[in-house]
């Protein structure tokens, strides 16, 4: 059985939460890896169960890959296969990732369609349509996809709709074809802007990281390079929802602000003061009184996060009147819902909208996590109903978050994670 949290509520948060590096700019790093023979060094890395995963397949492939605390070392020297194991690349989304540097390199390759987490439909057609543009033939079956070079070639691509893994997968690929590639409708978040950065480390020309459109001029030579993991933008944002749910203050250590604006003007508008200091950023709501009703709409980046979006909505649970979440990214994305409603939250689903009323006093129960940022949610939660929360289906949280429960003591929350399956776990949550 996986491991659960318990929290005995309601707390208040006060103290220092130090932000890990982002999984979401660790991962298309550590696939760019793929792309040199040489070394490629990354700091910062968070000790998460997706990086745990990508490694377990870069290693597979043949990747060696170093360990040293925060810092890891990749060298695809000797690559020993380019078909993807299967088994992994169910397990998460970002496997896919590999499939342009591996065919762009050696020629070929094959992926089946990745996994991840239950949020909804998330296909990969403009993926293949823009590797297909940069001159490889697409094979696609059933459950899996075969790419092989035919004639690679810089190219205009425009995505049909904004992708954060795609603008990555095209951008990393096209770094390694000779030429000039422009991409257009690009997303702009912030872990593109990091990839980007390592890329022209390697020795490809990028420019436009960060805009709608990137010109990327590819070599056949890319090198090794070292660059630091920017701290994980979610993480921060979570935490921050937290500290003000419980009215409480925290130091978001190495946190930065530039990459939270939307979220911060709607903590803002709660009347938490926020403040940017050498340190990070301090969420400061011990003078909030009532919490306003608030309208969300989750857009891609700069807009407000999807990742944030049900974090948000425990918020919307303490606020005065009627709240809305509109979600465009991920329209099914509504898995926390049912759970709220067993804590005593009064919600109104009709998807992609939810309406919240409030303020309702939540309770706690026993609740189970469906993904990632619902098990965050719940977690949030259970920091303000009264009573004992259990939150199952932990290894969800495990893949993004960095021991959570521990950050959440050290601020003076009742938190403890319980293995409730006699044998000793075998989570490996320090690589």
């Amino acid at each position: 059985m996986s491991d659960v949290l318990v929290l005995e509520g309601p707390s208040t948060l006060d103290g220092e939460i130090p932000i890990a590096g982002a999984k979401n700019a660790a991962l298309p790093c550590m696939a760019a890896a793929l792309l040199t023979p040489d070394p490629v060094e990354l700091e910062n890395v968070p000790p998460v169960q997706d990086v745990f995963t990508l490694r377990e397949l870069l290693m597979d492939l043949g990747v060696d890959v170093q360990v040293a605390g925060d810092r890891w070392t990749l060298q695809a020297e000797q690559v020993t296969s380019t078909t993807v194991p299967p088994e992994l690349t169910r397990r998460m989304r970002a496997s896919f990732l590999t499939l342009g540097p591996l065919g762009v390199r050696f020629g070929s390759a094959e992926v089946v369609y990745p996994g991840g987490c239950a949020i909804g439909e998330r296909p990969v057609d403009l993926h293949l349509a823009g590797l297909e543009a940069l001159g490889f033939a697409v094979d696609q079956a059933a459950a899996r996809v075969r790419i092989r070079a035919r004639r690679l070639r810089g190219a205009v691509f425009e995505f049909a709709k904004v992708t954060v893994t795609g603008t990555e997968h095209l951008m990393m690929t096209a770094a390694a074809i000779p030429g000039t590639t422009v991409l257009r409708n690009c997303a702009r978040e912030p872990e593109v802007v990091q990839l980007a950065e390592l890329l022209r480390q390697m020795g490809a020309d990028v420019e436009g990281a960060g805009t709608a459109q990137i010109i990327i001029r590819g070599t056949s030579s890319l090198r090794g390079t070292a660059v630091r993991v920017i701290p994980d933008r979610i993480e921060a944002g979570t935490y921050a929802v937290a500290a003000v749910l419980t009215r409480g203050r925290v130091v978001l250590r190495g946190a930065r602000a530039e990459h939270l604006t939307a979220l911060m003007e709607h903590l803002k508008g709660q009347g938490a003061f926020i403040e940017v200091t050498a340190e990070g950023v301090v969420v400061d709501a011990r003078a909030v009184a009532d919490f306003r009703p608030l309208r969300v709409v989750t857009e891609p980046y700069p807009g407000f996060p999807t990742d944030l979006q049900a974090q948000m909505m425990v918020l919307m649970t303490q606020a005065l009147g009627v709240s809305e979440v509109v979600e465009t990214i991920f329209p099914d994305r509504f898995n926390h819902v049912a759970e709220l409603q067993r804590m005593g939250a009064r919600i109104e689903l009709a998807k992609p909208a939810a309406r919240v009323y409030g303020p309702t006093p939540l309770r706690g129960t026993v609740v189970a996590a469906s993904d990632l940022r619902a098990s965050a949610c719940l977690v949030l939660a259970g920091l303000i109903a009264r009573g004992t929360t259990v939150v199952t289906n932990v290894y969800h949280l495990d893949r993004g978050y960095v021991r959570m429960e521990e950050k959440l003591r050290q601020a003076g929350v009742s938190i403890r994670r319980v293995n409730p399956d006699p044998r000793p776990s075998t989570m490996d949550l320090h690589g």
